[in-house]
């Protein structure tokens, strides 16, 4: 039972660490024009934080479920 509360818990804290990592100041450093792979470096790096922050939360959900 306690393993499900930390789980939440650490669900939360993702959710708020992508909350800050989405929001315009931490963006606006990213927001520059040399391309990385020819693609802008703050689409990369949306695409990358969005992509781990739902494997983050995947990965707590298996380990929470067991």
């Amino acid at each position: 039972m306690m393993r499900r509360g930390l789980a939440g818990q650490r669900l939360v804290a993702t959710f708020l660490g992508g909350a800050l990592l989405f929001n315009y100041p931490v963006l606006s450093l990213l927001d520059r024009s040399e391309p990385f792979f020819g693609m802008p470096m703050l689409w990369v790096c949306l695409f990358g934080v969005w992509a781990l922050l739902i494997a983050v939360a995947a990965w707590i959900a298996e380990r929470g479920a067991g």
